[in-house]
């Protein structure tokens, strides 16, 4: 009978205050760990910044070399490899990524 006493208020404490504790407790590291902080934006923001400085910079570079040689691209590919087509840029691109 003493050991029913004791066991009661001890599930009665796990079940109305452990349970929803743990529980509210993992939601709110969930909802902190899922958003982005204003540094990372700011970085976020500052890369995209300057990945479009240098797309400007390649494609400039690429303008003036076809002024120079409108052949260019022809000749600084390897000679086994065929030109770059919508339909084999996927190919090309994973045999520049891994070689043989």
């Amino acid at each position: 009978m003493q050991e029913e006493l004791i066991i009661i208020p001890i599930v009665m404490g796990t079940l109305f205050i452990g349970l929803p504790w743990l529980i509210f407790h993992y939601v709110t590291k969930w909802k902190t760990a899922a958003t982005i902080t204003n540094e990372d934006e700011n970085l976020l923001e500052e890369l995209h910044h300057m990945a479009r400085r240098l797309d400007d910079r390649m494609e400039t570079i690429e303008r003036i070399m076809a002024a120079d040689n409108p052949d260019w691209r022809q000749s600084a590919l390897p000679a086994s490899t065929p030109a770059p087509t919508l339909e084999n840029f996927d190919e090309l691109l994973k045999k520049e990524r891994h070689p043989s």
